[in-house]
């Protein structure tokens, strides 16, 4: 594919899916056999010191494909929505433009739509003073009472967006107070910028519980406790949106409150099975031409060749 000058549109690879479900590995091999690079849309793997328990790319698999997208904020900095789809769409012209395939590979659906489906991304500022007015909101009262306060103003956003996402929930009333109209008629949508494929990756779902149990029990053997003691040490509050990632906020109990470590653990898998719930859920409202694949039965060197008969029509 080197210096491939595209007939139509620029050709974007989709690999998606839920957690553990194996994407980085397929995505490593199929950038490796049709000249690609990687641009990631996982909402974690942005920080840096936040490598074991994002299952972030390591050393030896960015050195044999590049990536992009990761790495490109402190855990104290909070990159809205617009910003990564600005430089995700940098990234993709960027590649292209260069002859390779960019791979758009993650779980983060709402990265994931963004970029896809061309939303128009209202520009608001946050405003410090309401998210904390919210937030303190949503512990004192619930995040179901919070909720309900998005209901009132913005209910097809509320619709799709789970009572206990209170980051989400924060930011969309942000935007309505703000402008006065909801974030779900402002997220306008363009036509597509590339000729897209979207691969999805699935797996029952009692084998996907028990391999992303796997995968937390290998992060806590990697050093996942030492991760989150450093990133405390460091003066990062367990407060911040980086710290209410999957294991993190559990383990800073298990560090900061006397919380047991299985304990920790338990609560950082029941965590982790909500939020592949919610993935799926997304994937089903939001993305309805996904390819889906059994990701217990890969066949990365077939799927590879049918994606050169795409790429020949591109």
């Amino acid at each position: 594919m080197s210096k491939t000058r595209w007939t139509g549109k620029a050709p974007l690879l989709v690999i998606l899916g839920a957690t553990a479900t194996g994407k980085t590995g397929l995505a490593l091999q199929l950038a490796e056999s049709l000249d690609g690079e990687i641009v990631g849309a996982d909402s974690r793997q942005i920080y840096r010191g936040m490598d074991i328990g994002t299952a972030k790319p390591n050393a030896e698999q960015r050195a044999r494909v590049r990536h992009h997208l990761v790495d490109i904020a402190d855990p104290d900095e909070n990159p809205g929505l617009a910003t990564i789809q600005g430089l995700a769409n940098a990234a993709i012209a960027d590649i292209q433009r260069r002859g390779r395939l960019p791979l758009l590979v993650g779980g983060t659906g709402q990265y994931l739509s963004a970029i896809v489906e061309g939303w128009r991304i209202p520009e608001v500022p946050p405003n410090e003073t309401l998210r904390s007015e919210l937030e303190d909101y949503a512990r004192r009262q619930g995040s179901m009472a919070l909720h309900r306060r998005l209901v009132e103003v913005d209910p097809a956003t509320a619709a799709r967006t789970h009572p206990n996402n209170v980051r989400r929930v924060v930011r969309s009333l942000e935007v309505w107070h703000a402008t006065g109209s909801a974030i779900s008629e402002q997220q306008k949508r363009l036509p597509p910028l590339w000729k897209v494929l979207q691969l999805g990756l699935q797996l029952e779902r009692g084998a996907l519980y028990a391999r992303a149990d796997q995968r937390f029990d290998a992060m806590i053997e990697a050093g996942l406790v030492g991760e989150v003691r450093d990133l405390l040490r460091a003066g990062y509050s367990r407060d911040l949106p980086s710290m209410s990632g999957l294991g993190y906020r559990q383990l800073a109990a298990h560090l900061l409150d006397g919380l047991p470590l299985p304990e920790a653990i338990a609560a950082a898998r029941t965590a982790t099975h909500d939020f592949i719930r919610r993935q799926l859920t997304w994937f089903r409202g939001h993305h309805a031409d996904i390819r889906w694949l059994d990701a217990a039965s890969l066949d990365a060197q077939a799927i590879a060749g049918d994606l050169r008969r795409w790429l020949a029509d591109a």
